[in-house]
């Protein structure tokens, strides 16, 4: 990690930051998952997923791994994930998306100048082809289990991804939890991160109620390589809150500067995609 404009180096000080959570505890739970589920750890390159993978290797090294590839992530989570795999030997499979996401993209008009939304849709729903679809094939050949690095305090109460662990999603797990927990909140808490989805699929977040901090934390202790595309983007401007590895085009992050950051931090890129998608100028 960087310093800070004080000088201060951030590796340094999230180092000394005490741990808040069980690491033994949340060991026990990675077994039992991976006991009750076969299934892969989804590892996007970003620092959330790197520590979830890093947990799950301590307790089984030969763990799958799965990395989904929307067609257009940056170049340095692509360099990243494969350094990770070749350097951790990591039983590792990539899932791209069919089609990738500037394909489905430019399928919708709405990209085009002189288009208004609504006026058109695109050849394939983003969610399933860049996370549903491919996560399909995952648990075809790995099982139904997944670990991920999803956090609940990456969206505002009561949606994305706090409604993942605080929505009737978790209302199987919260059901089992009456017998032993007096209120709502209880039950929420006490599923611990785990989701069973309508598809019989089970996700569990070891990381699903840490903070942003804990996260550096934990990384900043253990010395783990982070992704170059972070100390990138800080030097482009952009705040911790919206530092985060995703798509070079993402809905979510458009308006909060996004094209801004591509287009000053990978010119080249960013032109290309441009010619694909041309009302992307719009937002710079």
């Amino acid at each position: 990690m960087t310093a800070t404009p004080d000088g201060l180096n951030m590796a340094v000080l999230n180092s000394f930051r005490p741990a808040r959570h069980d690491l033994a505890s949340i060991r026990t739970r990675i077994a039992a998952h991976l006991e009750d589920n076969d299934g892969y750890v989804a590892f996007s390159g970003g620092k959330d997923s790197l520590v979830v993978l890093h947990l799950a290797l301590s307790v089984e090294p030969n763990v799958p791994v799965v990395f989904f590839d929307s067609g257009a992530e940056f170049p340095e989570t692509y360099e990243f994930v494969q350094q990770i795999a070749q350097e951790w030997k990591l039983n590792f499979q990539v899932y791209a998306a069919k089609p990738s996401l500037l394909e489905i993209l430019a399928s919708d008009g709405g990209w085009q100048h002189g288009s208004r939304a609504g006026d058109h849709s695109p050849s394939a729903p983003l969610q399933d082809a860049l996370i549903a679809e491919p996560s399909r094939r995952a648990h075809t050949d790995h099982g139904p289990g997944e670990m991920w690095g999803v956090r609940a305090d990456e969206s505002a109460k009561g949606t994305g991804r706090w409604s993942l662990y605080y929505s009737n999603l978790a209302l199987e797990i919260e059901r089992s939890c009456r017998s032993c927990c007096a209120t709502k909140a209880e039950q929420r808490r006490a599923h611990g991160g785990s989701i069973a989805r309508a598809d019989k699929t089970r996700a569990y977040g070891p990381v699903w109620d840490w903070t942003r901090d804990d996260v550096w934390a934990y990384i900043a202790r253990r010395e783990l390589p982070a992704n170059p595309i972070y100390d990138k983007m800080r030097g482009l401007g952009v705040s911790e809150a919206n530092l985060r590895v995703s798509h070079l085009v993402d809905g979510h992050f458009l308006e909060q500067g996004r094209a801004t950051w591509l287009r000053r931090g990978w010119p080249t890129l960013f032109e290309e995609i441009a010619d694909v998608l041309p009302r992307i100028r719009e937002y710079v």
